[in-house]
């Protein structure tokens, strides 16, 4: 598809992690975005012949900016979402998501990701960070709504072995260009330490960063030195899992030597500041990330723990709270926010091709709707997403060069009552 946008604002990334906005137009060619200007220059076309625009697309002034990249998610939770809530976070997850978790099947996982990318969609969410069951599964229901995702492992002591993970390495790396592994665990208290190094071994072998849920409580971080007599940090960092980067989920409770390992292995902070809040996990250190140079992401993390897929809400809570941490209302201004919700998620989950709106980068972009009261006055259009943005404002979602979502309509192959009926279906089977 060869997509015309014209009359637009254009949001441009800045290396500096500033924005520049300049009017003009964007055009993509196939899944690439082959065009940013004014449209009148004589050197904006390689091509010998003249471009056939399928879909010309006026967007009357309105905000085209990179696609939100979703830097933790368990997508096929939707089945959970309102279902355990207002509980701990050991009692939800051992009491209520693993026994229900346990009844899911293949068939059930695909429809359940699918309602999920349709919530995605409307956040202007171009792509996800997963970590589920089933990934292979996953990988499909992704791939067949148009939707471009990361994988990490869930592996732990109660799922598959490190051979099935290297297994779904190879084999979603080979699904196409919308779906790619990442190497992962999910969490060092449901971890052996044998798995652990089983998963560091497939790291060196492929050369590929390793993620997992790190420092999200304070039990989990005081648990952990009971048993190894240091943080999940260090002892990640001891078991030689960062030789080729990665990163950690919500990383909330971080010691002194948490950070220098960090730095050392230029790890990723990805932070989940409303599943965090709804758990009472506690409210991560932003600010200080930021003064050490350590790469954010932001995450939604499931939509049983959250419970919602929005990340207009995720940016303004992320700055929010650091604030009030801090007690500093100058702390971690809304172009940080911006720039982790973008390119730094992108960078995290290695989609370095559509981190920006830039020529040669893929084609995943939104259209925000400046015509709404929340956007108005237009005094400075990155502080107005990040403070006062809303799913609302989300005019059109396109990844890979595709118009997945359009005006509420959504362009995925799929009747979406068919998905709520099913997602409905799947959790009434289980009560």
């Amino acid at each position: 598809m060869n997509v015309q946008f014209k009359n637009a604002k254009i949001l441009k990334t800045r290396d500096d992690h500033g924005f520049e906005i300049v009017d003009g137009e964007l055009w993509v060619k196939g899944n690439e975005i082959f065009y940013i200007g004014d449209g009148k220059d004589a050197e904006h076309t390689d091509c010998q012949d003249p471009i056939v625009w399928e879909n010309p697309i006026d967007c009357e002034g309105n905000l085209l900016i990179p696609g939100f990249k979703n830097a933790h998610t368990h997508t096929p939770m939707t089945f959970l979402r309102s279902y355990a809530d207002d509980m701990p976070l050991q009692d939800w997850l051992t009491k209520q998501v693993f026994p229900k978790e346990a009844q899911l099947t293949k068939e059930d996982v695909y429809w359940l990701d699918i309602l999920g990318v349709m919530e995605y969609l409307t956040s202007g969410i171009t792509s996800n960070f997963d970590m589920y069951l089933f990934p292979v599964e996953n990988a499909k229901a992704f791939r067949d709504c148009g939707f471009r995702s990361v994988q990490t492992s869930g592996i732990n002591n109660f799922s598959y072995s490190v051979k099935e993970v290297e297994e779904h390495y190879l084999a979603i790396n080979e699904m196409g260009e919308l779906n790619s592994f990442i190497l992962g665990f999910h969490a060092e208290y449901t971890t052996s330490k044998e798995i652990m190094q089983g998963i560091g071994e497939l790291a060196h072998k492929y050369k590929s960063p390793v993620f997992l849920h790190n420092a999200e409580t304070k039990r989990e971080v005081a648990e952990c030195k009971e048993r190894w007599g240091m943080t999940p940090t260090a002892l990640t960092d001891a078991l030689d899992l960062y030789r080729f980067g990665g990163g950690g989920y919500h990383m909330v409770h971080m010691e002194e030597a948490d950070f220098e390992i960090m730095k050392k292995r230029n790890l990723f902070a990805v932070t989940n500041p409303c599943s965090n809040l709804k758990l009472a996990s506690g409210i991560a250190p932003i600010k200080r990330y930021l003064d050490e140079n350590i790469p954010l992401a932001i995450g939604t993390d499931g939509p049983a723990s959250n419970n919602a897929l929005d990340f207009f809400r995720e940016m303004y809570l992320m700055t929010a709270l650091a604030k009030v941490r801090e007690e500093d209302a100058s702390c971690v201004p809304a172009e940080e926010v911006l720039y982790a919700a973008t390119a730094g998620g992108a960078h995290a989950m290695n989609l370095t091709d559509c981190d920006r709106l830039a020529v040669g980068k893929k084609a995943d972009l939104v259209m925000i709707d400046l015509n709404q009261p929340n956007m108005q006055p237009e005094n400075n259009l990155v502080k107005n997403l990040v403070y006062s943005g809303s799913k609302s404002n989300v005019k059109l979602t396109m990844v890979n060069g595709q118009i997945l979502y359009k005006d509420h309509q959504f362009r995925i192959g799929f009747d979406p009552k068919e998905i709520y009926d099913r997602a409905n279906a799947i959790i009434s089977r289980m009560n």
